[in-house]
Order: structure tokens, then sequence, then C-alpha cells
């Protein structure tokens, strides 16, 4: 599965961690940036995955807010704000969820990997 990936400074370290993650999971991983923490206008972003070609795309800022607001603008794009791997089968489930949006200040990396986890293996019930 093909996945892009974006941030903002706030969730630049879980990006750069995740990206790895993934990677070593063996999903082709298009990394949209930032290169670093340096502050940036997080909707710069969201825009390229929103737009982009990947089956799945993946933002992570402060509290996933902002990013799953500006990707949402985009015909096509159903994100979620997730903080739990519950709400990733759900959003997945019920709503066919392409985008999800995940906090880099409020929720750990490891949960995070765990909710990725969830929202990559959940199919869509109809």
């Amino acid at each position: 599965m093909r996945v892009s990936i974006g941030s903002d400074p706030a969730g630049f370290e879980q990006k750069q961690a995740l990206v790895d993650y993934l990677v070593g999971k063996g999903y082709d991983v298009i990394d949209r940036g930032p290169d670093n923490d340096d502050r940036v206008d997080y909707p710069d972003y969201a825009a390229p995955v929103a737009h982009g070609t990947a089956e799945r795309g993946v933002l992570v800022c402060g509290t996933g807010i902002g990013m799953a607001m500006a990707a949402d603008k985009v015909p096509g794009v159903r994100a979620a704000n997730i903080i739990n791997p519950e709400f990733a089968a759900l959003c997945r489930e019920h709503n066919d969820a392409n985008v999800i949006t995940l906090s880099g200040r409020f929720v750990p990396l490891e949960e995070n990997e765990r909710i990725l986890d969830t929202f990559f293996s959940t199919d869509f019930g109809g």
C-alpha cells in the first residue's frame, strides 16, 4: 500500500518516527515534508497529502485537528482525527476514512503506531 505522510512542526518528530515504522512494515511511504521542525503553515503540508495519489494519507500536528480540517476541504478526502485504535477502526469501517490525522503532542508514539496498524488493517464495512 502506498501511504502519503506530512506534518507541521509540532508533529515533525513523530512523523519522522512513523515514516521509519511504516517503511519497516513494508509500506511504500511518500514523505511530503517538512524536512525539519522549522515553523511552517500546516495547510501547505496537508494539501499534498490530500491531493496525492496514495491509497491512504497520514497527517501529524499538535492535536491533529487543524490537519483534519485542512485535508477535509479537498473533494474525495474523508479525514478523521483519531486518538485511539478503536476510533481508527470505526472511522474505516463506518466512514471509509482515507486520511488519518494524529496528535504529535498528546498521543504517545507507540499509541499512534497502534492507531495506524488498525487504520490500515480495517476494511470499509459498506
